[in-house]
Formats: C-alpha cells, sequence, structure tokens
C-alpha cells in the first residue's frame, strides 16, 4: 500500500496506478480534462504509473505545464501531417513554446502561408483518428539505427549530442515515430482547437553557418473560443507591432546590405533616443552619477582579465586570430571592464565609496541571426550603462536606490505597468558557465535575495540566468506578441573587483575589494524605443513626441503668420512643424492625424486678426482658439512634467 498526497486530500492505494486512473479516483469530470501530472514536482504524462509514496498536482490547461503537454502534442500533429503530405521532408526540432508551438523542416518545396491550409486539413484528420501517443526507449545504437533507416539526419545528429547517460526516448502515434523527451497527451484528440499562424526561414540550431530549415509556427488551446479570443489579440497585436509601425512612421529601418540586426534610426527615431538619453543622463547626474566615456573596443587581455573571454567570446566580434596576430581586439559586449580601469586610475579610500559610474554605452554582441527582430534584439545597441562600487554596509541601500531610479523612469515612461522581476541566478549543475566557488555564489546570492526581500520585491527565480560573474535582478517585459525579454538588468557582483584588482583603503588601514552593482536605468535604447512604440501604438506624450506640434495654415497668405508661430514655439523648446504643401486644409489635417501629433495649430484669418491659434488635441479633439502665449504656456507645462 502506498499514499498519494494531492492537493485537498490524500488517497491509498494497493497497486501501481497511472496518472489517469489517479484523476478519475479524485473526480471522474476532472479526469476528462487532465493533461498530464506532476509527481514530486517532475511533470509527467497521464500514461504514467505511480507506486510509491508521493506528492501529485494534476495539471489541465489551465497549468503553465499543462499548457506545454498540449501544444507539444500538437506539434507532433503537424510533423505527422507534413510527413503525410511531404515524405520526402526531414524532421527537426518542435517544441511547445509560450502561446504556441512550432516546428522545423527541411523540405524541397518551398512552403508558404497558402500551404498551411492543406496542412491543417490533415492535422485535423489525424485528430479525428485519436491516436494514442505511445513512448518507447531505445539504446544510443538502435536510436541511431531507427532514425537513420527513416532518412532523419537532424535526428541522428541530435541523438549523437545527447549525454552518455541520457534516456533516449521516442513518441510514436499511428505510422508516425519522432525522437522525443515528452511527456504528451495520451491521443491525438485532445488538441481539440489549433491554428497554424505563419511560415518562416529557420537556421538549423539557430546558427546561420548552417541550413536555412522551414518553420512552422502554430497555437492550439483547449477550446475554440479561448483560440478565437487569440487570434483576435493576436490581429490587433500585429497592428502596434513595432517592426511595422515604427518603418510606417519613418522612426527606422534596415538594409540588407548593412546585415541583420544593424537598424539605421531615422530622424524621427533618432530624435526619441537623443531625448530619452537627456532624459536619463540627467537624471542620472542629479542622484550622483559621474559620467564616463570608454573605447568601443578592446584587447583580448581586458576580455581575458574579466573572463568574458572565457566565457563569452562566441557572443563577440572579434578581429584578429590570436595564432598569428600579435594583438587581438574585440568589440565591447559592456562597459563593466573599461569603466573598472577608471575606478583604478588611483587609490580608494572608504570614504570615496559608493562611487557611481554611468556610460551611454554602444555595444556590440553577436546575435544568432535568427533571433534578430526589429529594434527589441539587434547586434549593435546603445544602453543606459552604470557600476556602482560601495562597502557591504552600503550595497543594500545602492541596490535600492538603483532599483528606485530604473522604477521612477519607467513609470515615466508608461512601461511600469508591464514589468516583472525575475531573480537570475546560476546553476550549480553547469560549472563551466560561471566563474568564482560555490560558496561565493551562496553568498551573493543570499546577500541579494535579503536585499529583495527586504524591498518586498515580487519576484520569480531563473535558474541558470545568471551572468557568469554574479546574480541579477531582470526586470521583464513582453511585447505585443507575447514574447518576453529583460528590459532592465541589476546585478550584484562580489567577484570581479578582486579579478581586476580593485581596492579600497579601510577605516582600519585594511585593503578590501569593493563590491560593485552592475545597472541599467531604462536598459537599451532601440528596445525601449521599440516598447514605447508598441505601448502608444506611435501614439507619444507630447514629451517624447519627435514633432510636437504640427502648424497648418489655411492657405498662402498665412504662411507669414505660420513663420511668426513657428519662431515663437521653437525658441520655447518646441519641436514643430509646418505643413506648405498646396493642399486642402482636411487632408493636411488627416494627414496629421495618421503621423500622430499630439497638437495641430490651424491658422486663418480669424487667428491671424486676433493673435491666436486654433488648437486641435489628438487625445481632446477641438480645443478652439487661444492666445499664443497661452498655448506655449500650456504645453510646455505638460512637457516639463512628462504628463501621459
Amino acid at each position: 500500500m502506498f499514499t498519494v498526497s494531492f492537493k485537498d486530500c490524500k488517497k491509498e492505494f494497493d497497486n501501481p496506478v497511472s496518472v489517469y486512473e489517479l484523476a478519475v479516483a479524485v473526480d471522474e469530470t476532472l479526469a476528462r480534462s487532465v493533461l498530464g501530472a506532476k509527481v514530486d514536482g517532475n511533470v509527467v504524462e497521464t500514461g504514467f504509473v505511480v507506486d510509491k509514496d508521493c506528492e501529485i498536482e494534476l495539471l489541465t490547461f489551465e497549468h503553465e505545464d499543462g499548457k506545454k503537454i498540449l501544444r507539444h502534442t500538437a506539434s507532433h500533429v503537424l510533423a505527422q501531417a507534413v510527413k503525410r503530405l511531404y515524405p520526402s521532408a526531414r524532421l527537426a526540432i518542435g517544441p511547445a513554446v509560450e502561446n504556441g508551438f512550432y516546428y522545423d523542416f527541411d523540405i524541397d518545396t518551398s512552403l508558404s502561408n497558402d500551404d498551411l491550409k492543406k496542412i491543417e486539413d490533415e492535422m485535423k484528420k489525424i485528430i479525428k483518428e485519436r491516436l494514442p501517443l505511445v513512448r518507447s526507449e531505445l539504446p544510443r545504437a538502435e536510436a541511431v539505427k531507427l532514425m537513420e533507416s527513416k532518412g532523419e539526419n537532424y535526428k541522428v545528429e541530435l541523438i549523437n549530442d545527447l549525454p552518455e547517460d541520457a534516456v533516449i526516448s521516442f513518441y510514436t502515434q499511428g505510422e508516425f515515430t519522432d525522437l522525443c523527451a515528452g511527456p504528451h497527451a495520451h491521443n491525438t484528440g485532445v488538441v481539440k482547437a489549433f491554428k497554424l499562424l505563419s511560415v518562416t526561414g529557420a537556421y538549423w540550431r539557430g546558427n546561420e553557418k548552417n541550413k536555412m530549415l522551414q518553420r512552422i509556427y502554430g497555437t492550439a488551446f483547449d477550446n475554440k473560443d479561448a483560440l478565437k479570443a487569440y487570434i483576435e489579440m493576436t490581429e490587433e497585436a500585429k497592428k502596434r507591432d513595432h517592426n511595422k509601425l515604427g518603418r510606417e512612421a519613418e522612426i527606422f529601418t534596415t538594409v540588407d546590405s548593412i546585415g541583420q540586426g544593424l537598424p539605421i534610426l531615422l530622424p524621427k527615431g533618432a530624435k526619441m533616443i537623443q531625448i530619452l538619453q537627456r532624459f536619463v543622463e540627467d537624471y542620472e547626474a542629479a542622484h550622483g552619477w559621474l559620467l564616463t566615456k570608454t573605447p568601443y573596443m578592446a584587447k583580448s587581455d581586458l576580455y581575458k582579465i574579466s573572463g568574458h573571454w572565457d566565457h563569452y567570446k562566441d557572443g563577440m566580434f572579434v578581429m584578429g586570430d590570436e595564432s598569428t596576430d600579435k594583438e587581438v581586439f574585440a568589440l565591447r559586449p559592456m562597459t563593466c571592464p573599461f569603466q573598472y580601469q577608471a575606478y583604478l586610475s588611483r587609490m580608494r579610500s572608504y570614504r570615496d565609496l559608493p562611487l557611481r559610474y554611468n556610460e551611454t554605452s554602444t555595444l556590440f554582441r553577436n546575435e544568432a541571426s535568427g533571433e534578430m527582430h526589429g529594434l527589441i534584439r539587434v547586434r549593435q545597441f546603445t544602453i543606459s550603462e552604470g557600476h556602482l562600487m560601495c562597502r557591504p554596509d552600503q550595497l543594500a541601500d545602492e541596490f535600492r536606490k538603483c532599483l528606485e531610479m530604473t522604477n521612477y523612469m519607467l513609470d515615466v515612461l508608461g512601461l511600469f505597468e508591464d514589468v516583472s522581476y525575475r531573480f537570475s541566478q546560476w546553476d550549480p549543475d553547469n560549472r563551466d558557465k560561471y566563474i568564482g566557488t560555490a560558496e561565493q555564489w551562496d553568498e551573493a546570492q543570499g546577500t541579494m535575495k535579503n536585499i529583495l526581500d527586504d524591498l518586498g520585491i515580487d519576484y520569480k527565480i531563473g535558474i541558470g540566468e545568471a551572468a557568469f560573474y554574479g546574480p541579477k535582478l531582470d526586470i521583464q517585459i513582453k511585447n505585443v506578441f507575447g514574447k518576453e525579454d529583460t528590459l532592465v538588468t541589476i546585478q550584484v557582483d562580489q567577484m570581479l573587483a578582486e579579478k581586476f584588482g580593485m581596492e579600497y583603503t579601510d577605516s582600519d588601514g585594511s585593503k578590501k575589494n569593493p563590491y560593485i552593482i552592475h545597472r541599467t536605468s531604462i536598459g537599451c535604447y532601440e528596445r525601449t524605443l521599440a516598447l514605447l512604440i508598441e505601448k502608444y501604438a506611435g501614439a507619444f506624450p507630447t514629451w517624447l513626441s519627435p514633432t510636437q506640434v504640427q502648424i497648418i495654415p489655411v492657405s498662402e497668405r498665412h504662411f507669414e503668420y505660420a513663420e511668426k508661430v513657428r519662431d515663437a514655439l521653437i525658441n520655447a523648446g518646441i519641436r514643430v512643424e509646418t505643413d506648405l504643401r498646396n493642399e486642402k486644409l482636411g487632408y493636411k489635417i488627416r494627414e496629421a492625424q495618421l503621423e500622430k501629433v499630439p497638437y495641430m495649430l490651424i491658422l486663418g484669418d480669424k487667428e491671424i486678426e486676433n493673435n491666436e491659434v486654433s488648437v486641435r488635441s489628438r487625445k481632446n479633439g477641438d480645443l478652439g482658439s487661444t492666445s499664443l502665449d497661452s498655448f506655449i504656456t500650456d504645453i510646455v507645462s505638460e512637457i516639463a512634467t512628462k504628463a501621459r
């Protein structure tokens, strides 16, 4: 006899039982919607047999792990449908991802969105067949032989890359067998509502040196109403996608001959970045941060001291070959080793600390081609970076101040309400990824946990997400499609100061290494700009708008007055454009509305006679006529307060 502990009850069993049978024992109605379970914390499928005391959480589609099981099964249905329609297609990988799934194929035929309907129809047939998904395991040699016999060279490569002690498992549904770790739903009929969304190119294993495959994206839900709501939400998201809006609004562009991940900021985008940069630098200066300016590149020697050469070289742009060149340089992927040299420029005392260095840093990271996305993930970017050297007794207070500064800036931008927090920790099972001892990591993470808990931060833990030299608080945000990225990072570092020989003389005369806080304030300017485009759908707050006022004279005889109004606005620091085109007034107004300019000033005979302006607000419509001085006073106040 053994005992199974559920959330609300315990049950005893005499013989081994499957997860599905356990679900029936708890609630027959519930059992019909169970997709799997967590047994002592491990996610398993409904066919998993329980034969000893354990704790179980039954998983439905309401659980994140339940969604993954359903969508992973949907990816196998997709793969089976493709193999039926294109027998020579070779399978790569097909995981569940946030909000859906995908599968990569090597197919001689170039698929288009029109082909997705045909694949969907075949998937519906497979779902209707309610094919059981049966798990099996094979020794490595037999697994390789099986995949070779099917011509699945990508699967053979995956098997050969598995650790020696790995369990090599397969799932079979009807005539289709796929290499997979699982878990899966018990049969294909569970996939009740699905939709294929797009087909794109994707390099095998994300490496541009490998073959380009075809990736089919899809999503799946447990009912048609939820699927319909998601599709409608996705269509709305497409309208707000910064990649679309940003180009249409002439904020940025990309050019194939320049390369992926290297966007060109057009005048509007460059102006917005300049506004953000001045906002950040002025605020940081007012709060004790000292501006530095450091080189964009350095010899490999510098990166070897910091550890970037050993732990981050693949993500760097390297110039030269160590086997042949006397000096090898690399573009900087981050600024910390450079700013440390400013600290090392003279001896430091405990009275000098905290010492806060900030920099508007242009950085370079060799991101995979498949990861590029508009302004959100790029290869050259600019970041609001800073490094703070302090004594241990100052660490908690300085960390709090860094977080408060970031939260203030995100609140001003209107992004604060959209963020979440992740406490990114090291993975002790992947020691090669990190420097330092287990004791140092325990100390660093313990220190940071105490700080976060004292501040009352509601965070999730991300194992394996730490930098190679320390834990960090990642402030996460999602784009309009629900993909999560890191917007801001604040990191505690107790290791690099010693590696660089950074010391200060303490009050007792002893030499000590400072603690270091690595931080950004609003993160990467390009990524922040992308999120602002999506947040406001291009209708930016007045203080941030590249054009704040559009002057529209009714006819040519009003041009002289328009020039006078323009000069007065410019003298007040307002960004203004004048529409002097030979077009009808209504057309000019509609154009300004489409460009989402915060204010239009219509100038005709009456306005000239009374020295007034007729004001149209993007937000509040026609505001009527007012004196020019009054309008300037109001808009200057709105800009100064950064009102949204």
